[in-house]
């Protein structure tokens, strides 16, 4: 299950593998760097111990053949360089070496030495520098031994120099540096991670909105697939309530029978325009409503409609005409019926939303485009409430509004339809004073 998991969510594995890669470089690069530090300095040291052999070798290159005055020199140096741990002086003795100057109090003059490092030293004649440990029980202890041929003057070996130089000032100065970089290594990890969580955050976000996308789609398969096949029924309803209104005298209905009948005429109507609003999101919606632009002039369609609804406005006592400007052109490339579509919408609710006065229907050009301009005396809006005319299932609501029948998809789907024409509808309106609705096509040059 979890494998399916991961398989299914790559994005997850892809947050996981950075949180783990990427610290993981970068403590990488800390210690690789850390270690080429310490090899550098250890490097410098040792280039340090056998300078300073080469040092005290020049300053008792005349004092060889006295180890009285040997002795002197090392006092000396004793006092003016406390990082020099110990200095012993050897003259060779057939296979070993006699120690004849000292730093150490507790060192013996004449004890032998036979050690390797002196020999291969002495057999090499050359400087040999080496790290060595010590402890006292309680401290570690770092130290670089310098052990090499003194020569006098004339470059002839006299004698064999056995030094240890104490490392705890450099180890000090590479524990600082090196404390600095753990720190800086620790933040540094602790960012990134807190980077890739919210990363990973992300990942979650983007699972959920592709399944939130999973969701929409599968809603709008089975709206589109229940708007089809509600289609048929409320067809049907429709067509036999018509035809029995039409047929009421034949059929002896009396008039609370012809009532009823109307209820369910006008009530399978608004379920049928429901049934079209969502089919009309769902195309839209999944890229599947077409729409053919072709030439042609639109004030005739506009007129027509406005004849069409002439009878809606004239029930509700409300004056509706339609005003051609002189010398206006009409013509611009739409399809006709989605044409038709929008003024109806449009023109529709202005009626719906006016209880009283008029709406007018005006045609003009401006700026090389077709300005359609619907004007209504309504109730009108605020501009809060205009903010989100163009909202799915979005409707005014108040008292002046609640028994006016409606889905709140209209304007949507004209908007989604206008665009598509490659026109553009503002809607500018006041409360209590009415509201304006403008369309605006480009015009065809003829």
């Amino acid at each position: 299950m979890n494998f399916k998991f991961l398989r299914d969510n790559k994005q997850v594995v892809y947050s996981i593998a950075l949180m783990i890669l990427i610290p993981g470089v970068v403590i990488l690069n800390t210690w690789m760097f850390s270690t080429s530090f310490r090899e550098t300095i250890d490097q410098s040291l040792q280039d340090k111990a056998v300078g300073i052999g080469e040092s005290i070798n020049a300053g008792l290159s005349d004092k060889l053949d006295s180890p009285e005055k040997m002795q002197s020199f090392i006092n000396d140096w004793k006092i003016y360089n406390s990082d020099t741990k110990s200095l012993n002086v050897f003259y060779r003795e057939n296979d070993s070496f006699k120690l004849v100057a000292t730093m150490n109090d507790n060192d013996k003059l004449g004890q032998v030495d036979n050690s390797f490092v002196y020999i291969t030293s002495w057999a090499n004649d050359w400087p040999s520098a080496q790290k060595i440990y010590e402890s006292d029980g309680k401290t570690n202890y770092r130290y670089w031994l310098v052990v090499m041929p003194l020569k006098d003057l004339s470059g002839q070996k006299q004698a064999l120099l056995s030094m240890k130089l104490s490392a705890d000032v450099i180890d000090t100065i590479m524990a600082v540096v090196l404390g600095k970089s753990y720190w800086v290594l620790l933040l540094t990890v602790v960012f990134i991670v807190l980077l890739l969580l919210v990363n990973s955050r992300l990942f979650e976000y983007s699972i959920l909105y592709n399944k939130i996308k999973e969701v929409d789609a599968m809603k709008d398969e089975f709206i589109s697939m229940a708007s089809h096949e509600l289609r048929t029924p409320v067809t049907v309803i429709r067509g036999y309530a018509t035809m029995m209104l039409e047929e009421s005298q034949k059929l002896g209905f009396n008039q609370e029978a012809k009532e009823y009948l109307s209820i369910i005429d006008v009530s399978s109507e608004r379920l049928n325009n429901l049934i079209e609003d969502l089919l009309n999101v769902s195309r839209i919606e999944q890229g599947r409503l077409k729409v053919e632009l072709n030439d042609m002039e639109i004030w005739p369609i506009v007129e027509e409609t406005v004849k069409e609804m002439k009878i809606q406005a004239d029930t509700k006592g409300l004056a509706l005409s339609c005003v051609l400007d002189p010398n206006t052109k009409s013509f611009i490339k739409a399809d006709k019926d989605r044409l038709k579509q929008i003024l109806i919408n449009t023109i529709g609710n202005s009626i719906k939303y006016t209880p009283s006065g008029s709406v007018e229907v005006k045609a003009l050009n401006r700026d090389n485009n077709l300005v359609l301009i619907i004007k209504d005396t309504g109730i009108g809006m605020t501009a809060k409430e205009r903010e989100h005319l163009f909202e799915k299932f979005y409707r005014v609501k108040s008292k002046k509004t609640e028994d006016i029948v409606g889905t709140g998809l209209g304007l949507w789907i004209t908007k989604q339809i206008i665009e598509l024409m490659k026109g553009t509808i503002m809607i500018d309106s006041m409360e209590n004073v009415g509201t304006q609705v403008t369309l605006e096509f480009p015009l065809i040059k003829k």
